[in-house]
């Protein structure tokens, strides 16, 4: 099968897995507790006004008819409207997807950073110190829940060392990149070290899971490939000792934890709610916070949504990329 028969092939499956999310979503509204109409409207509110304003948000229609209403509008990008803010749904969401995106990829970085070289040093250095460490590390960061991590990390580092801020994002990332296209380059580096002394704590908070997880894949991926023929007769050829483990063995180790990185990276845009609501994050996490606590389904529903899409599209990505890393791999 071709490279592009496939992507369409993937594609199709990615279209069924969207639709099942969305359609999930809406259903939700209809079994969790609370009316969206309590939220527009005051507790003594007289019948004929609350008739009027469930009429106004078809609430009143039949569930086939909310549905196609619903659904029909999302391949154009109509999101609905916030029962509270009464703004487009999809202006909110794509205001907070940046900050949710730069989270999920610093996060990604610090990881691969960490626990790429980590594994490497575990695997070539088996029961010794440098191994029982990592193995210990890894222990720690699986079984340390985000939140508290979270929360440790800033009574540590900013408030009793005031090292690095507690919350907020003073500029994203297309802050910086606009102010250097206008040739700002001294602001541009100035937001840049804000924009890292700020996101430094969420992204070790949400990416310490993700470290220990790709630490010991890296680990079992060398030793299995440690231990394979061809690897011993490129000693038994002469070859660097270096040569052979970063450049062969190394190398088929990262095919599967390609894969593991591509797969998480769409977890870490779902999984920032709690890491957002701890440092205050303006991403996607806290929009759907807050809108559960304002019941604000439109918003909620979006976000979802959106979540959803970018979880498929990174599968995707990921399955093409695999495939074309590893000619082996046949596009199935």
């Amino acid at each position: 099968m071709s490279l592009s028969r496939f992507l369409i092939k993937r594609s199709l499956q990615g279209l069924f897995v969207i639709w099942g999310v969305i359609t999930v979503v809406f259903g939700l509204r209809f079994i969790s507790p609370g009316d969206p109409a309590n939220v527009l409207l005051p507790p003594d509110v007289t019948p004929e006004v609350r008739a009027q304003v469930i009429a106004e948000l078809g609430l009143d229609q039949p569930l086939h008819v909310q549905y196609w209403n619903f659904i029909s509008g999302i391949p154009v990008g109509d999101l609905g409207v916030s029962l509270v803010t009464r703004t487009p749904v999809a202006s909110r969401v794509v205001t907070k997807l940046p900050a949710t995106l730069e989270l999920a990829i610093a996060a990604t970085v610090v990881a691969v950073i960490i626990a790429i070289p980590l594994g490497v040093i575990s695997a070539t250095r088996r029961h010794q110190p440098a191994d029982y460490g990592s193995t210990v590390f890894s222990l720690v960061g699986i079984s340390t829940p985000n939140f508290w991590l979270g929360v440790m990390l800033i009574i540590v580092f900013a408030v009793q060392f005031n090292v690095f801020p507690t919350s907020q994002r003073p500029i994203g990332l297309d802050g910086i990149l606009g102010l250097a296209a206008s040739g700002n380059l001294g602001a541009a580096v100035d937001g840049f070290q804000t924009w890292v002394w700020h996101i430094t704590l969420p992204a070790i908070t949400l990416g310490t899971y993700f470290t220990a997880l790709i630490t010991r894949l890296t680990r079992s991926g060398m030793l299995d490939q440690l231990g394979q023929t061809y690897v011993r007769a490129s000693r038994a050829k002469g070859l660097p000792e270096t040569l052979v483990r970063y450049k062969h063995a190394l190398r088929n180790t990262l095919i599967p934890v390609i894969t593991v990185i591509g797969l998480q990276l769409g977890t870490l845009i779902g999984g920032a709610v709690i890491t957002e609501a701890v440092f205050a994050w303006p991403g996607l996490g806290t929009l759907i916070i807050n809108s559960i606590n304002a019941r604000d389904w439109p918003v909620l529903q979006g976000s979802l949504i959106i979540v959803a899409v970018g979880f498929v599209l990174v599968n995707i990505l990921v399955d093409a990329l695999y495939a074309y890393v590893n000619p082996q791999v046949a596009y199935d």
